[in-house]
């Protein structure tokens, strides 16, 4: 067996760099940001029992909303880390 006293000594690599967080595959399919960085959410309520609802609140209850801010820090820091 040949000697290896001319090669150098092999080092271990050791990274020191936090490992990546892994996004909630839940909060991705229900929260999107907007361009200047809000959270843009669905509204609640709109799954059944609508033919008791008033026509305002159906209507007002279309397309998507804006979060609270302290809501969207939450989802941001905690379910959607890289967003």
């Amino acid at each position: 067996m040949p000697s290896r006293s001319n090669d150098a000594p092999i080092e271990k690599k050791e990274s020191r760099e936090m490992p990546k967080l892994k996004s909630r595959s839940g909060a991705k399919k229900r929260f999107r940001l907007t361009g200047s960085g809000k959270v843009r959410m669905s509204g609640a309520a709109k799954r059944h029992g609508m033919s008791k609802r008033p026509q305002k609140m159906k209507r007002k209850a279309r397309g998507t909303r804006i979060m609270d801010a302290s809501d969207a820090k939450i989802v941001k820091r905690h379910f959607l880390p890289y967003a």
